[in-house]
């Protein structure tokens, strides 16, 4: 757990040293599960508003960035307030068929009535909460939970969209400090992959994956393969490629309306906290050498030739030249 003076620190690398804080403001600098057992002795009830932020940018993430068929975009959040008995998804384990569809294909029904028979068989579950779409890589949806001190926990997914699987989310986040509810607690968000198709890139074609993988989360160097859309081999680790806010809601505060629900990301407010990602230059084999050309007796010339497979971007290392030339002998002098 990192305290953090503001909700700016969320912003920070996963690295960074932690700081101190004011006793009920929180920020975890990571989407890893964050779970605490501990008795829940707080007041019976609590609303918290839930702000997603995508900073899924072309400085960000320069790489591939889907530009159409889809735009880079988010799915609908959908989310759940539960017990310790209860996990939507958790890394490292295998994802149940409603986190697979949604991961996918963004269905969430088989999801929903996953959440309803555990709600329904050992009282694990007390809501379930939902925020809109954002129809671009960057910007903001919100909406409102309500977690009861035997139902303290929070876990959603967000689908990336496009994507064989990949989403991101939080594995039961507990909003309960023993006996007060947290005021609180911004948390940093990375893609993960749910194991159930073995696409590459963010437009790769439907490859399940047989047998089925567990839920693992996505780096800079995993999988370790140049055609990952989110393979850097010269970063430590990737920036957050989205954020989650939790702010308990005061009494007079319940039911008014959440501010930038759905609203394009300013570049002021998301944008300038994400460094430029320096993307290189990446090219081909050199083709086979070209017949060598040149007049009888004397020196002649071949060339052979490469192409850009991956134009450079936010000062990364440009290109190389891509046709070199060396002496020959003619064989077909003219």
């Amino acid at each position: 757990m990192i305290r953090a003076e503001t909700n700016s620190a969320a912003s920070k690398s996963r690295c960074s040293p932690p700081t101190s804080a004011p006793e009920e403001i929180f920020s975890y600098a990571s989407s890893l599960p964050v779970r605490d057992d501990s008795i829940c002795t707080a007041e019976e009830l609590a609303k918290y508003s839930i702000i997603f932020t995508g900073k899924w940018s072309q400085t960000a993430f320069p790489k591939q960035y889907p530009l159409y068929r889809p735009p880079a975009q988010w799915s609908s959040m959908l989310g759940v307030t539960h017990s310790s008995d209860y996990s939507m998804w958790k890394k490292n384990e295998y994802a149940s068929n409603g986190v697979r569809d949604f991961a996918e294909k963004g269905e969430a029904w088989v999801l929903m009535k996953e959440i309803e028979e555990a709600g329904e068989k050992i009282q694990s579950v007390h809501g379930i909460f939902s925020a809109p779409a954002i129809s671009s890589g960057t910007g903001q949806t919100s909406t409102e939970l309500e977690v009861r001190s035997r139902h303290p926990l929070v876990s959603f997914v967000v689908r990336i969209v496009p994507s064989p699987d990949w989403f991101v989310g939080i594995d039961s986040l507990n909003l309960c400090e023993g006996d007060h509810w947290v005021e609180e607690v911004s948390v940093d968000l990375f893609p993960y992959d749910a194991g159930t198709d073995s696409g590459f890139t963010f437009s790769s074609p439907n490859f399940a994956t047989i047998p089925q993988d567990t839920v693992t989360e996505i780096t800079c160097s995993s999988p370790s393969h140049p055609a990952n859309s989110f393979y850097y081999p010269k970063l430590k680790i990737l920036p957050p490629i989205a954020q989650v806010t939790m702010v308990k809601l005061k009494k007079n505060q319940l039911g008014l309306p959440i501010p930038h629900l759905n609203q394009p990301a300013k570049s002021n407010e998301i944008l300038d906290t994400i460094s430029e990602t320096p993307l290189d230059c990446e090219v081909s084999q050199w083709s086979s050498w070209g017949l060598c050309r040149g007049p009888c007796r004397k020196p002649g010339t071949k060339i052979r030739t490469r192409f850009v497979l991956l134009h450079p971007a936010n000062n990364g290392t440009p290109c190389p030249n891509l046709d070199e030339e060396t002496g020959c002998e003619p064989d077909n002098c003219v």
